[in-house]
């Protein structure tokens, strides 16, 4: 038990090691707030021209909801040119989404599939059509509802001098079930605790799947979008962070996105996202240590992102089970073992509790949902986390194919901010 013991303290040493920094990320989005507030007020933001990119996979039920949202911006509409790609779609999304006022492409290919493959033949497609391009480029998906004066934020972050930008990304759906209110808590904790901190410390942030901007400049850089792992978004990231670009973060351009709600389709979207990781990580693994040891804190930063906690705290519950029938077989001391494992479950809760509850409550103003849903999701945060512990063992032995998430949520801002 002494060996066990101490096989759990070097875990935890190696998990603070690790992941001790964002803890410390915790009050830098409120401690340099207003000055950089303040010093982003005063720069004046200079118009561009931009193109919004929409990958959409039968999603007539949504479709309309974010052309309209982007139809609504605050922003100067001859500067917005929106564009949508329906990729090997079997229902009416291509006549809804060409109803509502976008410009309309479609793709049918069963062997390349994927977000990646379609955001390239889009590109392409606006390559031959425009040849004079476009200053930058937004992406989204195509559940998303926009904040009005989100196209204007992300421009004022642009003019800042950031050639790739990420915002702010709230849920539609938080309150439905543990689920959703899972996928919403870590996203926004993503947006507020690590690319709000990343963002204020002068290093780069992550995008992540929807609601990101990236220049002409990039995309001429990268030459042309070829990002097609399983995690596109991050695999872009990396990518550029090894190239020594920075990415910002927009804190007030805030958009909404649908999140899974039953187990079954949140286990084969997270296993994508794990095996996605690990994707990303066996590309770009030697090029992250390489920026490490050359003193780049986001190559650290990163490598973090993408090698999940849920590695070291399925380690740790794989030893303390594996001690367990090590134990039964040989008729030892159930107490000692039942402590142990006891102990380490109980650490893990409440590190992911800790952190549910302070972005539970600096969030609860954007919180769409009633009191005691925000309170209750707080404490099943854990059980959400946790259940990454299977998806990432079993990402170690299995490549799941790219398959779209169904989305259904037809709402208006007005009835996400009313908890509909």
């Amino acid at each position: 038990m002494d060996t066990l013991r101490m096989t759990n303290y070097i875990i935890a040493v190696v998990f603070f090691v690790c992941y001790a920094y964002q803890f410390l990320y915790i009050p830098v989005p409120w401690l340099l707030a207003k000055r950089k507030a303040a010093k982003a007020a005063a720069l004046e933001a200079t118009p561009h021209n931009y193109a919004v990119l929409i990958c959409a996979r039968n999603e007539s039920a949504v479709i309309a909801d974010l052309i309209g949202s982007l139809r609504s911006q605050t922003y100067d509409q001859s500067l917005l040119h929106i564009f949508v790609l329906a990729d090997n779609c079997t229902d009416d999304t291509s006549v809804i989404a060409r109803s509502a006022g976008a410009t309309v492409y479609e793709r049918f290919n069963n062997v390349q599939v994927g977000k990646g493959y379609a955001l390239q033949t889009l590109l392409g497609h606006l390559e031959q059509d425009y040849p004079a391009g476009f200053d930058g480029y937004i992406v989204f998906d195509a559940d998303n509802i926009l904040d009005p004066g989100y196209i204007a934020a992300m421009n004022r972050t642009f003019s800042q001098g950031y050639d790739i930008v990420t915002s702010y990304r709230n849920s539609k759906n938080y309150g439905d079930n543990w689920i959703s209110a899972g996928y919403a808590l870590w996203f926004l904790r993503e947006s507020r605790y690590l690319n709000g901190a990343r963002c204020r410390l002068g290093s780069s942030c992550a995008v992540s799947g929807t609601g990101f901007l990236f220049s002409r400049r990039i995309l001429e850089k990268c030459g042309g979008w070829n990002f097609f792992l399983l995690t596109e978004d991050i695999q872009f990231t990396i990518a550029n962070v090894i190239r020594g670009e920075k990415v910002g973060y927009c804190p007030t351009a805030v958009l909404y996105d649908e999140q899974p709600t039953t187990f079954r389709q949140s286990f084969r979207q997270r296993l994508r996202w794990s095996r996605g990781y690990l994707q990303v990580f066996g590309k770009y693994g030697t090029s992250l240590f390489r920026g490490i040891f050359r003193g780049s804190f986001s190559c650290f930063d990163m490598t973090m992102n993408i090698m999940p906690a849920a590695v070291l705290s399925g380690a740790s519950i794989a030893v303390n089970l594996g001690a367990a029938v090590y134990n039964c077989v040989n008729g030892g001391d159930w107490t000692v073992l039942a402590a142990c494992l006891l102990q380490s479950f109980l650490s893990l809760y409440l590190t992911v509790f800790i952190l549910g509850v302070i972005t539970t409550v600096t969030e609860w103003d954007n919180i769409y949902c009633s009191a005691t849903k925000k309170v209750w999701y707080a404490i099943t945060f854990p059980v959400f986390m946790f259940t990454y512990i299977p998806i990432v063992i079993v990402s170690l032995f299995h490549n799941p194919a790219w398959q779209p998430i169904h989305h259904s949520r037809s709402v208006d801002l007005h009835q996400i901010c009313a908890g509909k």
